[in-house]
């Protein structure tokens, strides 16, 4: 496979990914902030940016700014806007290798997603609209696509992101200092996991059971642990075989590692270690995809967005 098309797919799987979480986490978060007294407001803004990883273009971190930053500013790739058009552009250019349902729904989902409005309600509803129209983007991919190695780096882009995209929800309920701060209940539903924690648990909840579901599971595909295993197993079967010392792809190595520290961490103390846990994690994501750039694209245009969190 030509290494701008295996580069493309890489980036239509992370962006795909990318601005499904980012509208779960402003879903999550827009409602909550905007009900706020307007003192408050700026630090709960700037803390969402803050974990995001974005700075507003007019340093005014109010509702306003939150909005644009991070659900219309196309020039943003952080936003959900951004991300689908960076989506969409890597599909135009491995037009002749995704399908032609994936092309259909990603064109219209970009398209779709300018006829809603840009106030809070009209942003509201575009995150549910954008969640939904993400569901249909990867079912296409899954079902229309043969899984060749096509869609092996479309997939572990999608699996690397949501990795990430995890680590940076759990990161926005893990440091809020707010008296209307977020509830792992919330938190559990905007990664559409609710329900299968309840049944998981028997309907038993605590924080620490909460955590422990969305950064171990090895089950559920959202959690961070499902992510890093499912990117470490693409990568094995992109390049098969038995080295009998370390690891020829760094990429294998570093999420390997990742995996293997969350893996058998005491689940105990999870939540006192949890910091360190998501940058970890964030950092892993970042490293494997300039490795997996260095290793199979001729070069590495896109950026990723670890920003490091303290």
């Amino acid at each position: 496979m030509l290494s701008r098309i295996a580069e493309s797919l890489f980036w239509i799987g992370r962006y795909v990914e990318r601005a499904d979480g980012v509208a779960r986490i402003l879903d999550v978060h827009l409602e909550r902030i905007a009900q706020m007294p307007v003192e408050e407001q700026e630090a709960e803004v700037r803390r969402i940016m803050a974990v995001m990883g974005v700075e507003p273009a007019d340093g005014e971190h109010s509702v306003r700014s939150l909005i644009h930053e991070l659900a219309w500013n196309k020039a943003c790739l952080t936003s959900i806007s951004g991300s689908l058009h960076a989506a969409r552009e890597n599909a135009r250019r491995a037009r002749e290798t995704v399908s032609s349902a994936v092309w259909e729904s990603l064109n219209s989902t970009y398209y779709g997603l300018g006829q809603h409005r840009r106030d809070v309600v009209g942003t509201f509803r575009a995150c549910h609209w954008a969640i939904e129209r993400m569901a249909t983007v990867r079912g296409q991919i899954q079902m229309t696509m043969s899984h060749d190695e096509s869609w092996m780096f479309l997939s572990l882009g999608a699996a690397i992101e949501r990795a990430d995209m995890t680590s940076r929800l759990l990161w926005t309920r893990s440091t809020t200092t707010s008296t209307t701060g977020m509830s792992w209940v919330s938190i559990l539903h905007c990664a559409g996991g609710y329900e299968a924690f309840l049944r998981t648990r028997y309907g038993t909840f605590s924080d620490e059971s909460a955590t422990q579901f969305l950064l171990l599971d090895r089950l559920f595909p959202r959690s961070i642990l499902h992510a890093l295993t499912t990117a470490e197993g693409i990568l094995v079967d992109l390049e098969p075989g038995i080295q009998r010392v370390g690891f020829k792809d760094d990429a294998r190595r570093i999420i390997g590692e990742a995996r293997t520290a969350l893996e058998f961490h005491h689940a105990e103390d999870l939540i006192s270690v949890l910091p360190e846990h998501l940058n970890n994690v964030q950092a892993a994501c970042a490293k494997a995809s300039e490795a997996v750039g260095a290793k199979y694209f001729s070069h590495a245009l896109e950026a990723s967005w670890f920003g490091g969190m303290l």
